[in-house]
């Protein structure tokens, strides 16, 4: 006889908690998860097969503890005056936040975003043993300096998360909104950077405010614009002081040699990986543009997907579009559904079949 998870000693706080999870299925369309759907280029590719291909050789022995060639490979591409000694990395950017709830959450402890945000904060906090607390947003899901300091003193949290650009709803975050948390708490501030790459070129990265803010934290991610999802690299920049605590929780040898060889070959090729984020900004504005043209209500974005209102039933459209062979994401905000920029022609798929649905509220 099969058990059920209530038979088991669970934690009391994990009972009626839901995994995360979106849609799988094997449509011609799939724009949900905010990948980036462009391959990784030939040449690229073979390089990093060279690159995992020689790890291979030394597969029997334990990988780098301390991954220092990678570190190096991402202080060098973030740039700032950053060394290997600021930086952080692990299996995507899901396993950096929790070694960093690890460190400075767990039990007795609050974690604190503004709603709505990415799912994985609380799902991360909780897991980790500590207290989720939500704030609010703005008009458009916008963030005022004042008002988050504000509620940040509130709660008194001792992790502070700020998706800038958030996700789900592409908002950009002003470097003043970060300045203001910081100084309101003396707890961890992280900026969650995953989609900065897709921002416009001339705007301040949270980088810019490392130097004497030994608490702030700036995670970013090579699934996005590096078109590295199925690698799983995560990695961040803070003090070195953070790093030594990151330390203490990490798993031995939790970056394994194969990825450790693919993501710093990916690195070496920087420029060509991002070059197709271009491409991908606009589609993100042909997107915004057509969806206004129909009748939604396009959101601004900073990311490689768009947030759009005005859906009637937004459960209905999800499906009918699913129907059409598109997959797009239900994120939860009644009368909102959210979209990839694809490829040009993905982007054309799904843009036709939402022409072709009668859903605006």
């Amino acid at each position: 006889m099969t058990a059920r998870l209530d038979d088991l000693p669970l934690r009391d706080d994990l009972r009626g908690l839901v995994p995360y999870g979106a849609p799988q299925a094997a449509l011609p369309v799939a724009l949900n998860v905010n990948e980036n759907t462009h391959p990784v280029p030939q040449d690229v590719a073979d390089d990093i097969l060279d690159a995992v291909a020689i790890a291979l050789r030394d597969v029997n022995r334990y990988p780098d503890r301390e991954f220092m060639a990678l570190r190096e490979g991402f202080a060098e591409y973030l740039g700032h005056g950053l060394t290997s000694d600021n930086i952080w990395a692990g299996n995507g950017s899901n396993e950096v936040l929790q070694h960093l709830l690890q460190a400075f959450g767990g039990p007795g402890r609050r974690a604190f975003g503004f709603a709505p945000t990415y799912s994985m904060y609380p799902l991360i906090s909780r897991g980790t043993g500590a207290e989720w607390a939500a704030g609010t947003r703005g008009h458009a899901f916008t963030i005022d300096a004042a008002d988050a300091a504000d509620q940040v003193a509130t709660a008194r949290p001792d992790v502070v998360f700020l998706c800038a650009p958030n996700n789900p709803t592409g908002t950009p975050l002003g470097i003043d909104v970060i300045e203001a948390v910081y100084d309101a708490t003396d707890g961890v501030v992280i900026v969650d950077e995953a989609y900065q790459e897709f921002a416009p070129r001339d705007e301040r990265s949270a980088l810019t405010l490392l130097p004497g803010r030994e608490r702030l934290v700036v995670s970013r991610t090579m699934s996005k614009a590096f078109a590295f999802a199925g690698a799983r690299v995560g990695y961040l920049a803070a003090d070195p002081a953070v790093i030594d605590a990151l330390r203490l929780v990490r798993l031995p040898y939790h970056l394994s040699a194969l990825t450790q060889a693919a993501a710093t070959a990916a690195l070496r090729h920087a420029p060509t990986m991002l070059g197709m984020v271009d491409e991908i900004v606009g589609q993100r504005e042909r997107i915004s543009a057509t969806v206004a043209a129909l009748g939604y209500e396009p959101y601004e974005s900073w990311t490689n997907f768009v947030l759009f209102g005005g859906v009637d039933d937004a459960a209905a459209t999800w499906r009918a579009l699913y129907d059409r062979g598109v997959l797009i994401r239900d994120v939860g905000i009644p009368g909102h559904l959210r979209v990839t920029a694809g490829t040009e022609d993905e982007t054309s798929a799904f843009l036709d079949a939402l022409a072709s649905i009668d859903s605006r509220s």
